[in-house]
């Protein structure tokens, strides 16, 4: 009888082992999601794998950027899904980073509450805007996502020089070469990215909110594009700047 019983305990213990094995067992650590918006139209940027029909230089040229973003977000512990549909309930609820360049069509009532919302539970913003050329104020309302921060974009700048650089401090641990070629003047928030012309307008400010939310917010898109070569200069550096701005909004 004791060999019996001894059996059926050894046989359970094997068999809770094997359920607990069978368990999912969770990640240490889940990686922090940076999420492309491509739902509003936007300029330059798109998902490479669903770009089968476009002109294959411009495939070619995405797949690129997407290629160095990735590079940049692996090496920070993080991944990146891209946004195709509007903003809606739910869409920023494992958002780390929320990343908006260039967009041409309107964000909606909504979708601004949502990502205001989302800023204010601790969310990270990158948003770039660029001249008229590519797209206006009044067709995207931008300016709606952070007029609440005090940051808001304005007309397009007097300096017109080719070429910019940051200012060593939070975002950027020391001052970096960067792409410029004409963009907005942005009012509002610290600023860091300044044309070669005068620091009179930057193009690049940054802001903490007391909720751990942060915002960068770009009045030109070539640095985010990956632009190192531009106007005969070919040591832009823009990979550093990306890493130094995802890793400050990421954290």
């Amino acid at each position: 009888m004791k060999i019996i019983k001894l059996f059926i305990f050894l046989v359970l213990i094997v068999a809770g082992i094997n359920l607990r094995a069978q368990q999912p067992v969770a990640p240490s650590s889940q990686k922090k999601l940076i999420l492309v918006d491509v739902a509003h139209g936007q300029k330059f940027w798109n998902d490479p794998s669903s770009m089968k029909k476009n002109d294959p230089k411009q495939v070619e040229r995405v797949r690129y950027m997407a290629s160095e973003m990735n590079k940049i977000a692996t090496s920070l512990d993080a991944t990146i899904a891209y946004q195709k549909n509007k903003i809606g309930p739910g869409c920023l609820a494992n958002c780390r980073l929320l990343f908006i360049h260039v967009p041409s069509s309107k964000f909606s009532a909504a979708e601004v509450k949502i990502i205001n919302q989302y800023l204010q539970g601790g969310g990270s913003l990158f948003l770039a805007m660029d001249e008229d050329y590519w797209s206006t104020l009044k067709q995207t309302k931008v300016n709606e996502l952070i007029k609440s921060y005090g940051i808001q974009y304005g007309t397009q700048s007097p300096d017109t020089l080719s070429g910019g650089y940051t200012v060593a401090g939070t975002i950027t641990d020391k001052s970096l070469k960067i792409s410029y070629h004409g963009g907005r003047i942005i009012q509002g928030g610290t600023p860091f990215c300044f044309n070669n012309q005068t620091r009179e307008y930057p193009f690049g400010v940054y802001l903490p909110l007391e909720n751990g939310g942060k915002l960068i917010v770009m009045g030109d898109g070539m640095v985010s594009l990956f632009m190192t070569n531009w106007k005969g200069v070919k040591d832009y550096q823009c990979s550093e700047f990306i890493h130094d701005v995802f890793k400050w909004l990421l954290n």
